[in-house]
């Protein structure tokens, strides 16, 4: 079982307490967990799950590309079985870096993490105006007054989301789906 990400249950902690504050009506209070921020949580998931994948990928690139010079370097040695272990760990680094480059591009792993990372914050900054009454929302005497304006701030940023995620990443998502389900 998947261990639970501290942040976002911190998150929906502090957001579900707040909720309780509001003066909203029951659907109003269905509305912001079943929608705000289950929408929030999951797309915090995504993007720490694509943040760490573009890491693990660039950082072993930038690591076996340093290697790989260092390598080359020393592929003039007497010794014929230290020459041909340095050999060996070239060509093997070489390819990794190689692969790591390739996969990081073709999934766009460190795209995917700003796009959801600039969506997720998009639905937090609403949802934090909303609860205080404050950027878009000062012209709102309540919160009740205030909230078909909000949900409608929040379905355009779904909306953005999911037509940018189908024009950007759908491509590069089905390629790694169909890669899974063989086994890569």
């Amino acid at each position: 079982m998947a261990s639970k990400d501290p942040y976002r249950e911190q998150l929906k902690q502090d957001f579900g307490s707040l909720f309780n504050t509001l003066e909203l009506d029951e659907a109003q209070q269905h509305y912001l967990r079943s929608r705000w921020l289950d929408q929030v949580l999951w797309m915090e998931n995504k993007a720490g799950r694509a943040r760490d994948r573009y890491y693990r990928l660039r950082l072993t690139t930038i690591i076996g590309g340093v290697l790989v010079p260092v390598l080359v370097s020393l592929n003039n040695v007497d010794n014929r079985r230290a020459d041909a272990i340095i050999r060996w760990s070239t060509v093997g680094i070489s390819t990794v870096v190689a692969a790591c480059a390739a996969v990081e591009e073709f999934f766009k792993y460190g795209e995917r993490w700003r796009h959801y990372r600039r969506s997720v914050e998009s639905l937090k900054t609403q949802g934090w105006q909303f609860s205080q009454l404050t950027g878009l929302y000062t012209q709102y005497p309540t919160h009740e007054e205030a909230f078909d304006f909000f949900a409608s701030q929040v379905e355009d940023i779904i909306q953005k989301d999911v037509e940018t995620y189908s024009t950007t990443v759908a491509t590069a998502k089905r390629h790694e789906d169909s890669a899974q389900q063989r086994g890569f």
